[in-house]
């Protein structure tokens, strides 16, 4: 199968999906994402990887309150849920990405020393990064369908 058949099957497959399903599939990468970024947390404080007051707002509101709160809109089918979850998980890539994989500093993925926590949150931050952008991507095709 080519690139160009398998991008047409790929459109053509989620343009098949019932807003439901796409609605269902937000909910579960919102719950997954909520997991792993529990873990992530939990890898931040052991590694004693602070964060500024004003990264930790960014971080409360965009990473773990406004997903969740998207989450409850598909839950009871608004279709703002799905521009939430878009927008939400799209700032919290763009936060993640740039503080574990671009940035210096201690947030780093590539600079972490070994550690007991070290690959807890390697892996978590990879994971969160995967579910943001496939989270991102759901709530666009959600927001895109007629």
């Amino acid at each position: 199968m080519s690139s160009r058949s398998l991008s047409r099957w790929v459109i053509v497959s989620v343009d098949n999906m019932r807003p439901k399903r796409i609605a269902n599939l937000g909910l579960v990468i919102v719950a997954f994402h909520f997991v792993v970024t529990v873990v992530h947390s939990a890898a931040h404080m052991c590694l004693h990887i602070d964060m500024s007051l004003w990264q930790n707002v960014y971080i409360m509101l965009v990473i773990v309150v406004l997903p969740l709160l998207s989450a409850c809109l598909l839950w009871r089918g608004a279709r703002a849920g799905f521009l939430l979850l878009c927008g939400s998980m799209l700032g919290a890539l763009l936060f993640g990405g740039y503080y574990h994989f671009l940035a210096a500093g201690m947030d780093n993925v590539s600079t972490l020393t070994p550690g007991a926590w070290a690959r807890q949150f390697q892996i978590t931050a990879v994971l969160l990064a995967i579910t943001e952008a496939v989270g991102f991507l759901t709530g666009a095709v959600g927001a895109l369908r007629k």
